[in-house]
């Protein structure tokens, strides 16, 4: 088990000005280096000494993965572009709300100042035998302690668990694939373009990784189309504190209505498995109905289809239905 220290071990650090700097940086030293985006997340792996890179490439200094900008009828956003930016910015502001409301939702104001959207969609579990170093599955050893009968267990799966039980902590990412966006992701390979609900993975892919990035590879943009542009958003986070905590359970739902019934929809849950989840079925059910109580429950009602909760958190199933009820009735973010 690891033991928490103050001292971070050393590590060479690299300040690249250009993503093929940091790219060929990251090929040089492979499983051994690291890339840093706001560093909130990886500063407490490197404290507590669990990850120990002989390399930290600090992506702080490349100005081409900053900023908001145009992308045909709709949007891209440079994956160091801090929180912060993306909340203030008027087009997320006025065309895509449900993304500034979820990034309002991360944490505090500090570390939305210093916090990256890429870093929030890339930011690995917080299971807490995990990152204390349990010799876990996902960790590289033979168990899932977080499963066990007399396990603490009341922050984990209810869905899409496979031997690793832990969830994504990702604030940011049901809302991105909610409004159908999609992730640019480059390497020394050259670029990849990947839809953001498949931009995550679960143990019974890669039991080692959340999300598909590569050793080597660097997430370096959203694209968000305007497909749900100024549609009806409806984002809420459940957590034990009102700030600074993660997400017990989380929804992000975009609607498309027109004469008062729904046209298309996609909602997006996150905190319940170890992947943001779209809830196809909850689509299915109420494409074509109007935006109403029965509509509503009739959506709750399918939201937890095949949940398996564990011995601590069976409250995440009612929770989930009635988070996934209260979007469907039309509450604008």
């Amino acid at each position: 088990m690891a033991v928490i220290r103050d001292m971070i071990p050393a590590f060479e650090l690299f300040q690249p000005t250009t993503l093929q700097d940091a790219l060929a940086l990251l090929a040089e030293y492979g499983d051994e280096g690291w890339a840093l985006a706001g560093g909130l997340d990886s500063f407490d792996w490197f404290k507590d000494r669990v990850k120990r890179p002989t390399a930290v490439v600090d992506l702080a200094g490349i100005e081409s993965l900053r900023g908001v900008r145009p992308w045909g009828d709709g949007i891209e956003i440079g994956a160091m572009t801090t929180l912060t930016d993306v909340i203030e910015n008027e087009d997320v502001q006025s065309r895509y709300g449900l993304l500034r409301e979820a990034a309002s939702h991360v944490a505090t104001p500090q570390i939305r100042n210093a916090g990256t959207l890429g870093g929030n969609l890339c930011q690995d579990t917080r299971c807490w035998y995990y990152r204390s170093g349990w010799p876990c599955y996902r960790a590289g050893g033979n168990t899932c302690y977080a499963s066990a009968r007399e396990a603490m267990n009341r922050e984990h799966c209810v869905m899409g668990a496979r031997r690793c039980v832990a969830v994504n902590p990702s604030d940011v990412a049901p809302a991105l694939i909610a409004l159908d966006a999609q992730m640019v992701i480059a390497g020394r390979r050259g670029e990849r373009v990947v839809d953001a609900e498949d931009f995550f993975i679960g143990p019974a892919i890669d039991i080692t990784r959340m999300t598909v990035l590569k050793p080597g590879e660097v997430l370096t943009s959203v694209r968000i189309p305007p497909d749900y542009a100024g549609a009806t958003f409806y984002f809420e986070k459940v957590r034990d504190r009102q700030s600074w905590d993660f997400a017990l359970a989380a929804v992000a739902t975009a609607m498309v209505t027109s004469g008062g019934n729904i046209q298309r929809a996609r909602v997006a849950v996150n905190g319940v498995a170890p992947y943001p989840v779209r809830l196809e079925n909850v689509e299915r059910v109420v494409a074509g109905r109007p935006v109403s109580e029965e509509t509503a429950e009739a959506g709750g009602a399918v939201a937890t289809d095949g949940a398996k909760p564990l011995r601590h958190n069976d409250y995440k199933v009612a929770l989930l239905e009635n988070l996934v009820r209260r979007s469907l009735r039309g509450t604008e973010a």
